[in-house]
């Protein structure tokens, strides 16, 4: 179990070290959690941190569990096994890409009137988030920076699920993880301390 989202970041930083022999990389942290682990590996390697914004598309009913995730330039990854076993139809869909899309540009507004817009073209990327449940968030990240041109594309996270895992693997050049965990509920539950972290707390990060 791991402290908090910072000693998390510094032990991720390590095991990149460990793992990556290259040093010409760009964080691409997924906010919010993810943005905490991110500055800290980006600071201890003295690399760009740029902050992608990914909204969870969550299942009717039950909004916490994610059918699929909607990213920068209306990237969208649907988790097909999923909706079909819940009998989402096309208007849910619909609606809750509608509402999310709004929650998304008001987000990535906030953020680019901070910094610039970093290019990722063939730029070599390591993901970034504090934890990884069904992958759909860090899918919908690979397809965006997929997209962009950037190769290779790496993730890291401080734990993945087991079953996760396995099938993440065919979308990243390679998955550095400090825990793969059988026993996967929630990314909180790898945390002592694991509070939620606000927009004010992303620009606070963003600014440093």
């Amino acid at each position: 179990m791991f402290e908090n989202r910072e000693e998390a970041g510094r032990q991720l930083a390590l095991e990149i070290e460990k793992q990556i022999r290259y040093r010409d990389f760009v964080i691409a942290a997924i906010l919010r959690g993810g943005i905490v682990l991110g500055r800290i590996i980006a600071d201890y390697f003295k690399v760009p941190l740029a902050p992608l914004v990914i909204r969870k598309l969550g299942a009717p009913n039950e909004k916490e569990l994610a059918i699929g995730a909607l990213g920068p330039k209306n990237t969208i990854y649907w988790d097909e096994g999923l909706i079909k076993r819940l009998c989402v139809d096309k208007e849910y869909k619909s609606s809750i890409v509608k509402e999310k899309s709004y929650e998304h540009k008001k987000l990535e507004d906030i953020i680019n009137r901070q910094r610039k817009v970093l290019d990722f073209t063939n730029k070599k990327v390591i993901v970034v988030d504090d934890g990884v449940a069904t992958g759909t968030t860090v899918i919908c990240a690979q397809m965006f920076l997929k997209k962009q041109k950037a190769k290779p594309i790496i993730l890291a996270t401080p734990v993945i699920a087991k079953d996760t895992f396995s099938i993440i693997n065919k979308y990243f050049d390679k998955v550095v993880a400090l825990e793969i965990a059988p026993n996967f509920y929630a990314v909180g539950q790898f945390y002592k301390d694991f509070p939620q972290v606000e927009d004010y707390q992303v620009l606070k990060i963003l600014r440093h």
